[in-house]
């Protein structure tokens, strides 16, 4: 009896270590995400470190999606990227394993008004990573007109401020346009309440 319990356990070790070994090359293909889902939520579109090298700042890049209000994807060389706004954070509508947040629909909405006109300026910080955990590209996104994307949403309460590790060049911008948007209660801060804070 008991050299069966034994070989049990260890043919389920090696079914989980098979599992571990089998996820993580998935992931590292593209095939699913890190996190586990297969439904391509963070997988579609990565950019490579040295396409990352490639952007110009003077170049306006087609929009072909807008993904939600912090994420959307442009063509470079030829390929489709995702971006994602640098120093910002719009409430979720498309994560799965998260529920719709609230004002996430009226943010993504604004974002596709806002890039409606299909063309955007990529700005990278220097004293940053260029991609996050995703492979997508972090950037500061200006419009045709010059609008900075990041700080108007920042600014009409369709986003938070966001820093994760290091400081990033807009931050106290973004901070104070934050700070401005909850006092009047602009967008999320006047609509979701406590959910806000």
């Amino acid at each position: 009896m008991n050299n069966i319990f034994v070989k049990r356990f260890f043919v389920g070790i090696v079914l989980i270590a098979v599992g571990a070994i089998a996820g993580f090359l998935l992931a590292d293909k593209g095939l699913i995400s890190p996190t586990g889902f297969a439904d391509g939520y963070n997988q579609q579109a990565r950019v490579s470190a040295a396409q990352a090298a490639k952007i110009d700042p003077a170049i306006l890049y087609p929009v072909t999606e807008v993904v939600d209000g912090d994420t959307f994807k442009v063509k470079i060389g030829g390929k489709e990227i995702t971006v994602r706004l640098l120093g910002i954070n719009t409430p979720e509508v498309v994560d799965p394993r998260k529920p719709v947040e609230c004002f996430g629909p009226e943010a993504s909405a604004e974002a596709k008004t806002l890039l409606s006109d299909g063309k955007v300026r990529l700005e990278l910080n220097p004293n940053r990573e260029k991609t996050d955990y995703y492979s997508r590209l972090l950037a500061y996104a200006f419009l045709p007109d010059g609008t900075f994307l990041n700080k108007v949403l920042v600014q009409e309460g369709y986003a938070r401020e966001y820093t994760v590790g290091t400081p990033y060049s807009y931050q106290s911008d973004f901070k104070a346009a934050e700070a401005a948007a909850k006092a009047a209660s602009k967008g999320l801060w006047g609509k979701c309440g406590v959910e806000a804070k």
